[in-house]
């Protein structure tokens, strides 16, 4: 745990959510199961294996210290989550979550949930997607974008903050795009985005009648049970996008998973969507570091042709 605590030790005040250690990149040799975020003004730790009283006790000694410096006089809140692919302990540690509990970045606003389950309403790892729509729709103003498998709406929020004219969310779950829905309005967005609870595999009628797109932004899980299998559905995402872009239309490409290279999108496109044209991947923000580019977060460009 020494790389871990020494990053606590010497760990910044975030006002903006973000990651500040980040062991699953594998540069730190031992720590490669913990990561360390802020939610402010929460610290979360995650263990991706079981860890025992002893480690705990040491990761709340470092953090009260630091706090101490940063904040003195203020109370830590501690959470820490031990997970593994099929279930997540969540335990808060240290002080009072709030509620609501509203993070931001960038200028933007999104509700969190630390305490429930596996994911906590914004994908940290995600920040340059969410830089790069920002400042592409923002040279295209009116844009009409489509945010498919669009969890809590994030994209969509920056979206409409830079110019686009509307955005169509769709997601399988109705809660998730009910906290999108927050979202907006969080941001002062009472307009310009629909929320779609469909299953995007049953809705291309629907989609195609909505559009064409200037942008459409793709985010699966890489593995969903019953809903998304990456190897399987992502190759009939990509043969429909031809048809729902408009000329020069641009798609984000997403994919999470360390099992899949960046030869799984490429030659899934030349084969699915060969007038599609590659622009290039995006940077991870540099909190994510990876031993292995291959391993790491996914996100690429294409452009439709004029």
């Amino acid at each position: 745990m020494h790389a871990l605590l020494a990053a606590i030790a010497s760990a910044p005040r975030l006002t903006d959510a973000g990651r500040l250690f980040h062991g699953r990149g594998g540069l730190h040799p031992g720590c490669e199961h913990w990561t360390l975020d802020v939610y402010p003004p929460v610290w979360l730790t995650t263990s991706f294996q079981p860890v025992d009283d002893a480690a705990l006790a040491a990761l709340g000694d470092a953090l009260s210290a630091r706090w101490a410096q940063l904040a003195p006089g203020e109370p830590l809140c501690w959470v820490h989550q031990t997970r593994d692919e099929v279930r997540a302990d969540t335990r808060t540690m240290a002080g009072q979550v709030p509620a609501p509990h509203v993070v931001s970045e960038a200028g933007a606003r999104f509700y969190v949930h630390l305490p429930r389950g596996f994911n906590h309403g914004f994908f940290l790892d995600m920040a340059e997607g969410r830089r790069w729509v920002r400042e592409h729709v923002a040279a295209r103003p009116g844009a009409r974008v489509l945010n498919l498998f669009a969890y809590t709406c994030a994209f969509s929020v920056v979206a409409l903050q830079a110019g686009a004219g509307q955005v169509a969310n769709v997601d399988m779950a109705g809660g998730a795009l009910a906290i999108g829905q927050r979202n907006h309005l969080l941001n002062g967005l009472n307009g310009g985005a629909s929320f779609l609870p469909h299953d995007i595999f049953a809705s291309w009628g629907r989609l195609r009648r909505g559009g064409p797109y200037d942008l459409i932004v793709v985010d699966p899980p890489s593995y969903q049970k019953g809903s998304f299998v990456a190897e399987k559905d992502y190759p009939r995402l990509m043969r429909r996008l031809p048809e729902l872009l408009a000329p020069g239309g641009h798609a984000l490409l997403c994919l999470n998973s360390p099992k899949l290279g960046m030869a799984f999108l490429q030659d899934g496109m030349a084969e699915q969507a060969p007038t599609l044209g590659f622009v290039g991947r995006l940077p991870n923000p540099p909190a994510f570091a990876d031993v292995s580019d291959e391993r790491a977060l996914k996100v690429l460009v294409y452009r439709a042709p004029d």
